[in-house]
């Protein structure tokens, strides 16, 4: 991530214990530490809600609705704020989180090491029409059954796990 030290330029800069950037010239320090990240299961009568990301990683595979929360946002904000922007949707009730895994989300030749908060919610008189996807972020829009989900299809490795803990969360084996 750095090649030099963004304080003094030595090319001494080290990474260590995996997680932190020093230099030994003058001291700096960076703590290249976990990131906040949400995701949310809309539940649409029997279906769920998954995204087909438009944009790398992972393009064409599908996704739950979510993002990084920024800084000074609750998880809870940065999750609306995401489906907001993502795919015009606001959840008319506070989703509830059920799970959470670690991740890594590459990006630009950065490995990001996440948190993934994972909420749920049902909207049972959510229709296709009453989402503006993003076109940058969205490639396409499906709603399909819980256990007829690929998880191979899914992006990430957290999605895979929330989705298999989601089934497990609504028949009440969680």
């Amino acid at each position: 991530m750095f090649r030099y030290c963004p304080s003094c330029a030595s090319q001494n800069i080290r990474f260590e214990r995996n997680r932190v950037f020093r230099c030994p010239d003058c001291g700096f320090t960076y703590y290249h530490t976990t990131a906040a990240a949400t995701g949310c299961v809309i539940s649409v009568g029997k279906t769920i809600m998954l995204l087909v990301r438009a944009k790398e990683p992972a393009r064409g595979k599908l996704d739950l609705p979510g993002g990084f929360v920024d800084p000074g946002e609750g998880a809870l904000d940065g999750l609306r704020r995401e489906c907001r922007e993502e795919i015009g949707w606001d959840p008319p009730e506070d989703p509830v989180l059920f799970a959470s895994f670690p991740n890594t989300y590459p990006y630009k030749n950065i490995t990001y090491n996440t948190c993934d908060l994972f909420f749920t919610v049902r909207a049972p008189l959510l229709r296709r029409e009453d989402l503006r996807p993003e076109p940058k972020e969205i490639a396409d829009i499906r709603f399909i059954e819980p256990g007829l989900v690929d998880l191979d299809e899914l992006a990430f490795e957290s999605t895979r796990r929330a989705v298999t803990a989601f089934i497990k969360y609504q028949t009440g084996q969680f």
